[in-house]
């Protein structure tokens, strides 16, 4: 029997408050985990987990959306825990994950920090600091557009590039739902792009959004937002003209 779990993570981040949505999909051979949290996460999802009936010492695998710390930051906590675990991503961000090549997120800040006012710069090298602090993991099984699995009565593997140029998307056949990562967020009862200051190619946010037209769905579940189900086609239209 197939079953998906959206798990509600609540936390504090800096003294304000967040709330994310990670994805448990089971069916009879495959328990596999969308996005892991940040570091130290492994205790809060698998709280969540179990509240929602799933033991976390049964996945089988981690697929990463994307390498932004709120997305692989227990990553290596996970694979010390359950070994077994396989650890799956793009092609594309394979090379960040895995550490081989310095996280995109790092250099933006890196990038922007001379530009900054001089007050602030304290905040933005602590920040660079706790990118830097994110353990890499080594990929099992790198993931390319288009790419189709059996998992979950039919899971394609979408390519979003935008937020990130490696992120990708996952959608769900049998129940016509698209886990969007950052390719989508939810605010205010509102379907979006994330904001362009966390968006790295805006242009490209728009095209990966114009792309999911091309897909029949009923249900987004977005990794900041949780669970998006009216006027689907009419938002992400809303969102390509904007």
């Amino acid at each position: 029997m197939n079953k998906l779990a959206v798990l509600e993570i609540k936390f504090d981040f800096n003294g304000d408050k967040n709330t994310i949505y990670p994805v448990i999909l089971s069916d009879k051979s495959e328990v596999i985990l969308i996005d892991c949290g940040y570091p130290n996460f492994l205790h809060l999802i698998k709280g969540a987990a179990k509240k929602d009936g799933v033991d976390i010492s049964k996945l089988t695998k981690i697929i990463i959306t994307h390498h932004d710390f709120d997305h692989m930051g227990a990553l290596a906590e996970f694979k010390r825990e359950y070994p077994h675990i396989k650890v799956l991503s793009s092609i594309d961000d394979e090379k960040y994950i895995s550490g081989k090549e310095k996280s995109l997120r790092l250099q933006q800040a890196e990038a922007i920090y001379d530009k900054i006012p001089e007050e602030e710069k304290e905040s933005a090298k602590e920040f660079q600091r706790f990118i830097q602090k994110v353990e890499n993991v080594q990929v099992d099984m790198c993931l390319k557009d288009r790419d189709s699995f059996s998992w979950f009565g039919g899971m394609e593997i979408i390519a979003t590039p935008g937020h990130m140029p490696g992120h990708i998307s996952v959608y769900l056949e049998s129940s016509k739902t698209l886990i969007s990562g950052d390719a989508l967020i939810v605010e205010n009862d509102k379907l979006m792009i994330p904001y362009p200051q966390y968006t790295l190619d805006i242009d490209n946010a728009k095209k990966s959004i114009n792309k999911l037209l091309n897909y029949e769905i009923d249900r987004i579940i977005c990794y900041h937002g949780g669970t998006y189900i009216k006027d689907i086609k009419e938002s992400l239209q809303s969102i390509i003209l904007d």
